[in-house]
């Protein structure tokens, strides 16, 4: 009934128990426990391909916080469906390749499957909620579990910067997106996306429309790295080869595309979509793909290359968004633009996926990852060559590679978008199709650097850590698998149209099919002589001039100066924040104790205060007052008696004594009140602390308040009076103002009969408020193992002194 949300948590779940697998079977490498899983779910989400392949969609739905619109409706449509296959099927390979890449005896290897695990989790979480607000929920695990895998290595400087501003970007991003969501909540009064769909109309022209378009979008550019938020991107290379293979191939970095196909119902009429998505998307392709041929690394190389890709798909999503301004067309060319960018979603991740695996076996077996180091290695790694040529001949556009078709087009989408009338396209829209093809020849470009400077070339052994040889199959696998649906989709792309690509676009673009109706998705190598061929013979007869000559040319990049990068310019940002809030903070943290109880009772005075004056919230009603007997005058007394007495203490032993009088005459109230399990809860307290006290004693300094002369300080006096005398009628106002019927009745009639107690105060405790008291306790446990935890780390730094 719940299959969804069982393979939603099944990850969570079982990073539970990773570590206790890796404490029980050391001899075993941990990640056998896990691959079993992404296979299980890839294996259970394919049954769903009929399903989606008919138009339909499967949800099941779990009642979170009915009262706030909240609950945890898992659905499987088109769109989701695609994402949860990527999710799952690399997620499997990459959980192979690790096992073979990280050492089982020098790696933490419970952490890396737990966050690993959490993350698969998360995007699932991501991909296949209806609910906006448990999506985000979700949206916010991944960037905190991709934050842990990429600072898996945390005792190295770059991976923790690297982690830092992944975390920071990324976060800010979603708090901006979560203000999106609550945005359309008060348009439309509901935080399921499937009703929010069914009003697209009447929020398209409320005034709340363009700032939610702009947070949601927010949320998408940080979160798939779009310009000029991708600066996070290339420092997550610091994590393990596996974790960069999966999170920036086939999931992390995909959450915004996802969110950006998932909003186009929504958001897409409005032309500043268009604008913002394509915009933004073609920028970002053509600035990825410059700075690519600029780096050095392999994995930087691959960085470069993911944000340029990313940028491909952003902007093909933005374009397609243009079908639904042109609904009335029978042959909708800008539908071209959305099959392409599912087409290359799904092509990016096998080559992408297989060419960071084909990095991580280079460096696996090298040492070094350096290309100006490496050359010549195709003799001695002749299988890892043929895996790296058929990716990055993919990622280049090149036949007769999968990467050719879905390039081919994103040519056309480009072209054609000179031929919409909104925003005075048919002039400078000339820009997208130029920018494409600029930004389709340094793609050509830096695929090859990634290929030959690493394989041909000459050898260089006196510049590598290792002797190279081929890697061991186990490493081979998965790669392997990649290249081989590259070539698979290739050749038969039709595979995908019916089974995914067409039941996915159904979910970005619902409104543009009738009742029964699909799209007819048909790819194919061969469409004549026209301007898209002539653009690839262009990209890859000046690719390959540019390519020759790239040692001639690449020194204009020193021409742009350090100082004006967008990463000094986060430097800045973060350091200048961070001296800012280092000069704040010292102003008020001068370690004194008292000051700081003067800052926090002088804003109690002066909110509470204003609060109770500015709502005429005072109220002084003496007629439900019970009357007041000689007894509680006499306890009262004695409690303000021995409490100013404890001021004037001389001695330690004296101010103990007095404080537990105090405590246990309040004790008395609570007898007098008929209240003996307060009474008797006080007492063991006050005991226990008055034991405590005597404990330390020996251990307490010498009382020197009398050493020197007390003087009167006014300001204390002032506060504390202060803090009295607004207790006291925030007390007098509580009693007098009466806005409810009391509770007692309730309690009284329901004790019994509802929980079979006679004990009132133990059943209020353990049935009506049970959560309430589980959390206390959690909190209490909690802070009992930091106080363990505490006491133990100093014993041990005695032993070791």
């Amino acid at each position: 009934m719940y299959s969804l949300h069982v393979a939603i948590v099944a990850p969570l779940i079982l990073s539970i128990f990773i570590p206790l697998f890796y404490r029980l079977f050391r001899q075993i490498h941990t990640g056998w426990f896990v691959l079993p899983l992404p296979i299980l779910l890839f294996i259970y989400f394919f049954t769903y391909v009929p399903v989606t392949m008919s138009g339909r969609s499967f949800s099941n739905n779990i009642n979170w916080i009915p009262s706030l619109g909240i609950n945890f409706r898992a659905q499987v449509d088109g769109l989701g469906l695609l994402f949860s296959l990527l999710i799952t099927g690399i997620g499997a390979l990459v959980v192979l390749y690790s096992i073979f890449y990280l050492a089982k005896k020098k790696e933490k290897l419970n952490n890396f499957y737990v966050y690993l695990l959490l993350f698969i989790g998360a995007m699932l979480g991501v991909v296949l909620s209806d609910n906006l607000i448990v999506m985000y929920a979700f949206w916010e695990l991944t960037s905190f579990s991709s934050f842990l895998l990429i600072g898996y290595w945390y005792e190295r400087d770059k991976s923790r910067y690297g982690a830092q501003k992944s975390m920071l970007i990324t976060v800010f991003g979603g708090l901006v997106m979560l203000g999106g969501i609550i945005l359309l909540y008060i348009m439309t009064g509901t935080f399921n996306f499937t009703e929010i769909m069914s009003q697209t109309n009447a929020i398209f022209n409320h005034e709340l429309f363009v700032p939610a378009l702009l947070c949601i979008l927010m949320g998408a550019f940080t979160k798939s790295a779009q310009f000029p938020f991708y600066i996070w991107l290339p420092d997550a290379m610091e994590a393990p080869t596996p974790v960069s293979a999966y999170l920036h191939s086939a999931t992390m970095v995909k959450a915004g595309i996802y969110l950006v196909a998932r909003f186009t119902p929504v958001f897409g009429e409005h032309f500043l979509w268009f604008g913002l998505v394509a915009g933004v998307g073609i920028l970002t392709l053509i600035w990825g793909s410059i700075f690519a041929v600029k780096q050095t690394d392999l994995k930087a190389i691959l960085a470069f290359s993911t944000v340029s890709q990313l940028g491909l798909i952003m902007s093909l999503l933005g374009v397609g968004a243009a079908a639904l301004h042109y609904e009335f067309l029978d042959d909708n060319i800008f539908t071209v633009a959305v099959t392409a960018a599912i087409f290359h979603l799904i092509n990016h991740a096998t080559f992408k996926g297989s060419l960071f695996m084909a990095a991580g076996i280079v460096d696996h077996e090298t040492g070094t990852r350096d290309i100006r180091k490496l050359g010549g290695l195709m003799h001695f790694m002749p299988i890892t060559f043929t895996i790296s040529i058929i990716g990055a001949f993919s990622m280049a556009g090149l036949p007769p590679f999968n990467g050719f078709l879905s390039k081919e087009m994103f040519f056309t989408a480009m072209v054609h978008v000179t031929e919409m009338d909104i925003v005075n396209l048919e002039t400078w829209g000339i820009l997208f199709p130029v920018l494409a093809w600029i930004a389709s020849i340094f793609t050509f470009i830096y695929s090859m650097i990634l290929v030959f400077k690493t394989f041909t070339g000459k050898y260089q052994p006196e510049k590598l850590e290792k002797k190279p040889h081929e890697a061991p199959i186990g490493l081979l696998i998965s790669p392997v698998i990649l290249v081989s649906l590259v070539m698979i989709f290739g050749f038969f792309p039709n595979l995908l149209s019916d089974s995914l690509i067409s039941p996915a676009m159904a979910s970005i673009l619902p409104s543009l099919l009738g009742p029964g109706e699909e799209f007819i998705v048909h790819i194919a190598f061969w469409h004549g002589p026209n301007i898209e061929l002539f653009m690839t013979f262009g990209v890859i007869i000046l690719g390959t001039v540019l390519y020759k000559t790239h040692s001639r040319w690449k020194k204009i990049y020193i021409a742009i100066p350090e100082k004006l990068t967008l990463n000094r310019f986060y430097d800045y940002l973060l350091n200048g924040v961070q001296s800012i809030s280092n000069k704040v903070t010292t102003t008020y943290m001068n370690g004194s104790i008292r000051s700081y109880l003067v800052y926090i009772f002088t804003f109690f005075i002066l909110i509470l205060t204003v609060t109770l004056t500015g709502k005429n919230a005072f109220k002084f009603d003496t007629s439900n007052v019970s009357s007041i007997g000689v007894y509680e005058v006499v306890l009262a007394i004695l409690i303000v008696l021995g409490s100013i007495c404890i001021l004037f203490a001389k001695s330690r032993m004296t101010s103990i004594i007095l404080l537990g009088a105090v405590g246990y005459t309040v004790s008395l109230f609570y007898v007098l009140f008929r209240a003996p399990d307060l009474a008797l809860t006080q007492l063991v307290i006050e005991t226990i602390s008055v034991a405590l006290f005597l404990v330390c004693f020996y251990h307490l300094p010498k009382l020197r308040r009398f050493e020197t002369r007390m003087r009167f300080k006014f300001t204390n006096a002032l506060i504390s009076i202060g803090v009295g005398a607004v207790v006291t009628l925030i007390a007098l106002s509580a009693h007098s103002n009466k806005l409810f019927d009391s509770i007692s009745k309730y309690y009284v009639e329901n004790t019994y009969t509802e929980a079979a107690g006679k004990n009132m105060v133990n059943v209020i405790l353990v049935d009506f408020r049970g959560f309430d008291t589980l959390f206390e306790i959690t909190v209490l446990a909690i802070a009992s193992l930091g106080i363990f935890g505490m006491i133990k780390l100093r014993l041990n730094r005695r032993k070791e002194d």
